[in-house]
């Protein structure tokens, strides 16, 4: 639109609110086919009118008059258009002061006229709108984070949180996007001070739990309401980004018991669905207590009936393929906590995961990072052996001697599926005992060894790829001779180049190299192709010396034994 347009646009006659609502309507059904989520962006800030929302419980609207534009109002945009500055003042302590007197003015007056005519909406809906236009107008104070701590020193959060429980949901939802834009990650990082004075009156104010107890009375087939849940969550993600340790208080006052019953909803996938799912997946990224938390509230149960859906079925959008890996990744971190290991197998678990294996669907690629968590650690062993007598090792090994194309939409690189492939069997060979290790040992025998034929064409891959790694960091150390070296960030790229699969691959040659055939058929592959077992010696020494579970040190050190073991008997 150019300027001659933008000076000569007249808003239409605002329609009755039956037509409204039907605008409303159709913006849902808009709203279900778009890609918003994707990007983790905030819907628009659509505030909600608190005349139209009266309205629609059967009071009449107030009159409304179409604006007409002044010739100096024409000027005036003219200019705002031409320098793009406004002319508005800069938010001050004394702005803010009359701001908040006349808000809280607004409340008071609000509260009097409802306990005045509690059963005549039409006698207080004036204060309502009026209340809600203060609240607008606060929006003014995201700009100016440095006026955050006279906020809460006017006891203005407080007051905003007074309002989370207004009768009137819109009002709400109107404190909601605005606590949602005083979050603003951006804006908080503008201002140190305002941001700690902010999130501690947050904090003091128990706004977690209030900010719950509204989610549980909103209304998601209201559109509006519905935004009011997304802007809720993004004020918890943007709280969580800012300070880590919010994440437990967040779950301890019920967001995590609201997201579970919200996955369990039988409502149509949408935006705050995906949402649900990925604030899930930060709850219990890193907060151990949130894992035993999500447990002891049947949390892994739920995860696992939400993902049978898509055992057979591939998600239906690439929002959908989102949320589904978005419950893979929460289901891996609850998998870390050992009390959640038992759930997981009792709920047919280590079933659901071999048999989205089977299907190779998308699904395969988040089943395999599940089982390798599952079954990982001595704290895995049980459901390691389980998984021999379900059949499982039919499904695995096939995987193991051909890893499949990546094509389309299956995210998981190469490298990536070798890896989680090779650590099950690895964790496997650890834990299985008995009958079940034989049957996991016999299956290196099969048809002329042709698993340990690929098992060391995997040795010489990852080799290849941590020498180039290893002359890379010569390079890079020759170059900056100055600086001085820091073997940890040293090892950790090395792992990430390659090193990792590689300490993974030739332990499992430890392993099963306890059968003499076995071990005769690997030195024959090492000769042919000028391996040695000097070179796995070496990898596995370096392994056991870099082994650590801080949490754990009698395993670390059993660990350490056993395979300083295997590398003497090799």
């Amino acid at each position: 639109m150019d300027v001659g347009e933008l000076l000569s646009f007249k808003p239409e006659q605002t329609p009755k609110r039956p037509s409204d609502f039907e605008r409303d309507q159709q913006n849902d059904d808009d709203d279900e086919h778009s890609p918003e989520p994707t990007a983790r962006s905030q819907p628009p800030k659509k505030v909600t009118r608190t005349e139209q929302s009266v309205s629609a419980r059967g009071i009449p609207a107030l009159p409304t008059k179409e604006p007409q534009i002044s010739e100096e109002e024409r000027l005036n945009i003219l200019k705002f258009v031409e320098t793009e500055e406004p002319d508005g003042e800069v938010l001050d302590e004394g702005g803010l002061k009359r701001m908040l007197l006349l808000f809280e003015k607004r409340v008071l007056k609000n509260q009097e006229m409802r306990i005045k005519f509690p059963d005549s909406a039409e006698k207080f809906m004036e204060s309502e709108i009026e209340l809600n236009d203060a609240i607008q107008e606060l929006h003014a104070v995201a700009t100016v984070p440095d006026l955050y701590p006279l906020l809460v020193e006017l006891n203005g959060v407080a007051s905003l949180l007074d309002l989370l429980s207004h009768q009137n949901s819109d009002i709400s939802v109107a404190v909601v996007n605005l606590l949602q834009e005083l979050t603003d990650v951006d804006i908080l990082h503008e201002s140190l001070d305002g941001t700690e004075t902010l999130i501690e009156a947050l904090r003091n104010q128990q706004a977690a739990g209030l900010l719950v107890q509204n989610l549980e009375r909103l209304d998601e087939s209201v559109k509006e309401e519905a935004d009011g849940v997304h802007n809720t969550l993004a004020i918890f993600e943007n709280l969580i980004e800012v300070k880590a340790d919010i994440a437990k208080e967040v779950a301890e006052q019920g967001l995590l018991q609201w997201i579970l019953k919200r996955l369990r909803a039988k409502m149509p996938f949408d935006a705050n669905k995906l949402y649900c799912s990925e604030m899930l997946s930060i709850l219990v990224q890193d907060a151990n207590a949130n894992r035993i938390t999500l447990g002891s509230i049947d949390g892994i149960d739920v995860l696992l009936q939400q993902l049978a859906a898509y055992k057979r079925h591939d998600p239906s959008s690439a929002e959908e393929q989102e949320f589904m890996e978005n419950l893979f990744n929460s289901l891996c971190s609850a998998l870390m906590a050992k009390e959640n290991r038992e759930k997981f197998l009792k709920g047919e678990g280590l079933q659901l995961m071999n048999l989205m294996l089977r299907e190779k669907k998308l699904s395969r690629n988040g089943s395999l990072k599940v089982l390798d968590h599952a079954m990982a650690g001595p704290d895995g062993r049980d459901n390691c052996n389980k998984f021999v007598d379900i059949l499982g090792l039919r499904t695995i090994f096939p995987l193991f001697m051909k890893t499949p194309k990546r094509s389309k939409k299956r995210l998981l690189s190469t490298d990536e599926h070798e890896e989680h492939i090779v650590s099950i069997i690895a964790s496997m060979l650890r834990n299985c005992k008995g009958s079940q290790r034989q049957r996991l040992l016999s299956k290196f025998t099969e048809n002329d060894f042709e698993k340990v034929e690929r098992l060391m064409e995997l040795h010489r891959k990852y080799l290849e790829k941590v020498e180039a790694m290893d002359r890379e960091i010569d390079q890079e150390l020759r170059n900056n001779e100055d600086e001085e070296q820091d073997d940890d960030m040293v090892y950790v790229k090395r792992l990430s180049g390659g090193l990792f699969t590689l300490q993974l691959v030739d332990y499992v040659i430890l392993e099963i190299s306890c059968t003499d055939v076995v071990k005769q058929r690997v030195l024959k592959i090492l000769n042919l192709h000028n391996g040695s077992m000097k070179m796995i010696r070496n990898v596995m020494r370096e392994y056991a010396g870099n082994l650590g579970d801080a949490n754990d040190s009698d395993w670390r050190e059993q660990e350490q034994s056993h395979i300083l073991q295997l590398i003497d008997r090799f």
